[in-house]
């Protein structure tokens, strides 16, 4: 099966995360690969404790993002951990980056090391092209019919939609970041 966790509110990795958990109880293998993301979030320290997990990431520690799509009182709270490129444009060292990290997930689905595998923000990677959509159908071609995907991130494209067999989207209602709040260790990070 596919799954797809995306929108706009909270809770998509975290999701991810759950699942993860209850396959490991099931005795699962859990391959989770994080796009976009270094090892500076709390969750890491301990998914890569446990027994059957493996975690890797595949980004750099600061957020990319396209032209447009930041105002400028979200920019000013980022600061230098921002780096905004025109839509269409990313940064070359950054694809490059993700793209060394997506090959890492085919080897693991083609030598069938896991019974999960989590694509954490990859849908976010596909809508800013750095990585693209001939690269995740491949990824679906070889995909062992007893392999479970689960893709998460804002922004999932349509025929990633399409191919999906389970759509969960997170709706922002409220959020305590449009007060300035930054992220909070141990809840965001």
């Amino acid at each position: 099966m596919i799954q797809v966790y995306t929108g706009n509110g909270k809770g998509k990795t975290t999701a991810a995360i759950g699942l993860a958990i209850r396959a490991l109880g099931a005795g699962y293998r859990v391959f989770m690969m994080q796009f976009m993301k270094s090892f500076a979030y709390s969750e890491q320290q301990i998914l890569r404790k446990m027994p059957n997990m493996t975690i890797e990431t595949s980004g750099k520690p600061f957020f990319v993002a396209e032209e447009g799509m930041m105002d400028e009182k979200a920019r000013e709270l980022l600061g230098d951990d921002v780096v905004i490129f025109p839509k269409g444009n990313p940064p070359a060292d950054y694809v490059s980056l993700l793209t060394f990290g997506f090959d890492r997930v085919m080897e693991v689905i083609s030598k069938k090391e896991a019974e999960l595998v989590i694509l954490d923000e990859v849908n976010i990677a596909l809508s800013f092209d750095l990585l693209q959509r001939v690269q995740m159908e491949k990824l679906m071609e070889i995909l062992p019919v007893q392999m479970e995907l689960v893709c998460t991130g804002r922004n999932a494209p349509k025929w990633l939609l399409d191919r999906a067999d389970l759509i969960t989207e997170m709706k922002e209602v409220r959020h305590y970041y449009e007060q300035g709040l930054p992220a909070r260790k141990g809840i965001e990070n």
